[in-house]
């Protein structure tokens, strides 16, 4: 992973047009190609950015010309470097999620049912450029099916399964790729988002599922 600090503009040229006037912001390239701008608020969340597969070029004259296959932009002009460091951070493990949620994982593998009839699976742990996707299955009808499981669902759960639902469905193998997001609770504003991104919510009973009560599945 490249670090760069600098003083610098951004323009993103594409479907839309932004423009970020001259301040200080860290810049980040990884190793999958990506670039992104963030600056000392949001949290994880950066100003602009874009996914791969893209291409860099750094010009003589400062400018980053960071282009993806559609032909979108983001322009980069460094008027000021302040910090620039690589580190190579290796191989992550990715997340280890907690027993309820590996448990949920499990069981939810083992009955593909309780997500509707003719559902099957695909793979647990489906591996992708950014990190494996709990379940990927198949509906009634044939069509794939990413699934992000959470104990509890909120807005950064329905995120990173836009993520993943965007690097699945460029695959030609598996397009169209639907997503749901299925948790033991689902905040409201987490449903609003995945609702408007056409994601299904689906509540799980934890308890149901383990043959503690009758099987009782939500699907909104």
């Amino acid at each position: 992973m490249r670090l760069v600090i600098a003083r610098c503009s951004v323009d993103y040229a594409g479907k839309l047009s932004a423009h970020l006037p001259s301040a200080t912001r860290l810049l980040l390239v990884k190793a999958d190609g990506s670039v992104s701008i963030h600056a000392d608020d949001r949290a994880y969340k950066p100003l602009n950015w874009m996914s791969p597969p893209c291409t860099l070029k750094v010009g003589d004259d400062g400018v980053w010309t960071v282009v993806n296959k559609a032909g979108e932009q983001l322009i980069i002009t460094i008027e000021e470097v302040l910090h620039d460091s690589s580190h190579e951070l290796g191989i992550d493990p990715g997340l280890i999620k907690d027993g309820v949620e590996a448990h949920l994982q499990e069981l939810l593998a083992d009955r593909m049912e309780v997500l509707g009839v003719g559902w099957t699976l695909i793979r647990r742990e489906y591996m992708t450029a950014i990190g494996p996707v709990d379940i990927l299955c198949r509906d009634a009808e044939g069509g794939t099916v990413a699934v992000e499981l959470k104990r509890r669902g909120d807005i950064d759960g329905v995120e990173q399964l836009t993520r993943y639902l965007e690097l699945l469905n460029r695959d030609p193998h598996l397009a169209p790729v639907k997503g749901v997001f299925a948790a033991q609770e689902i905040k409201p504003q987490a449903r609003v988002l995945a609702t408007d991104r056409g994601i299904g919510c689906v509540v799980l009973d934890y308890d149901a599922m383990r043959g503690i009560e009758d099987d009782k599945l939500r699907l909104f």
